[in-house]
């Protein structure tokens, strides 16, 4: 069967018809999932980086109010379970790290998350008259969103008191462009203070060092 030609004015709407779906086409192709769906992407991590960040600011926020219960204190609250269990910085500086292990081996629900590095932190000098020591360990993990909230919150809430500083959260360049849900890279300090030993006096620092 002969088809008919088209006439001037139908073919000017193929044409036009054809057009426009050659550069939907080439939209989809060369702008939307190399830039667009990239942007908003990024857009809606950067969106969860800035609530994540908004809460752990609020948690670390609080540090100044749970020192201020530490400082306070008295002689017959030694024994608190407000204190690291260890004798010594050095062992308690251990202990961290193990629970930070437990920890995170403990909340991997909803996503994945690993230590990627844990190193023991020199124990900062005591001043005079401050009755209690700090040990500190630098933690660096890789986690999910879902994971590093349970995390944070497991350490941060409960006893020992423990404090997390130094918070550096980001997502990995390298590993973001081979997959769009590349994990959390995340470095902090965690501390706590060592219970005083056995017969020491324990003294608020303030009286301690007005003492002759």
């Amino acid at each position: 069967m002969k088809m008919s030609a088209l006439k001037p004015r139908e073919s000017r709407i193929a044409a036009i018809v054809l057009l426009l779906l050659a550069l939907l086409l080439a939209y989809l192709l060369l702008l939307h999932w190399w830039f667009v769906a990239p942007l908003k992407q990024i857009r809606s991590e950067m969106a969860d980086l800035r609530d994540t960040h908004s809460r752990y600011a609020a948690a670390i926020a609080e540090k100044p109010a749970l020192q201020t219960r530490i400082n306070a204190l008295g002689a017959g609250q030694a024994a608190s379970d407000a204190f690291l269990p260890a004798d010594d910085p050095n062992s308690a500086a251990a202990d961290l790290m193990q629970r930070v292990v437990d920890v995170v081996g403990r909340s991997t629900r909803g996503g994945r998350c690993v230590v990627s590095q844990k190193m023991p932190l020199p124990p900062p000098p005591t001043s005079a008259g401050e009755p209690y020591r700090k040990a500190a360990v630098s933690i660096s993990l890789s986690c999910d969103i879902e994971p590093l909230a349970a995390v944070m919150q497991a350490l941060e809430q409960g006893t020992p008191y423990l404090f997390i500083d130094d918070l550096s959260i980001y997502r990995n360049p390298v590993a973001a462009q081979k997959s769009h849900a590349a994990p959390l890279e995340v470095q902090f300090t965690l501390s706590g203070y060592v219970r005083p030993a056995r017969g020491a006096p324990v003294r608020p620092a303030a009286a301690a060092g007005a003492a002759p």
